[in-house]
């Protein structure tokens, strides 16, 4: 039995992601570490996959800060600043850091799926859909 000081370690296998986790149109997300799946209370981990030639839907993911890993791929992480719409053009081994409430959405325009890692400061995957990279963001 675990105490406090010596909780437990958990093995998530590649095997054992689940889909049964917030989606966005336009992409594939795969829950790996979470309240739901090992008992997290502030970490939530999983895998996107983005097929070639598509784009996600626009989103945010709430209050949680998300911090992504380009595994491969070039995928494109779109957000708008004012008027203008801004292009993060990523490659393997970048990392892209995506505050609470930033609508944005993943591209892929190349033509081999990307596959990124994504861990957010909860313990489940937040996910809330816009129309577009303008809507306005309920911060309640």
């Amino acid at each position: 039995m675990a105490d406090d000081w010596h909780g437990e370690l958990r093995h998530i296998r590649g095997a054992q992601l689940t889909g049964d986790t917030g989606q966005t149109m336009g992409m594939t997300r795969l829950e790996a570490i979470s309240g739901k799946t090992v008992g997290s209370s502030k970490l939530w981990t999983g895998k996107t996959l983005v097929a070639p030639e598509t784009n996600s839907g626009d989103h945010h993911h709430g209050d949680t800060e998300t911090s992504i890993y380009v595994v491969s791929g070039n995928p494109v992480f779109v957000f708008a600043d004012g008027d203008t719409e801004v292009r993060l053009e990523t490659e393997p081994g970048d990392f892209v850091f995506v505050p609470p409430y930033a609508p944005h959405r993943e591209e892929n325009p190349g033509d081999t799926e990307a596959v990124v890692i994504i861990s957010r400061s909860s313990q489940e995957g937040v996910v809330v859909n816009l129309p577009s990279l303008w809507s306005p963001v309920d911060r309640s």
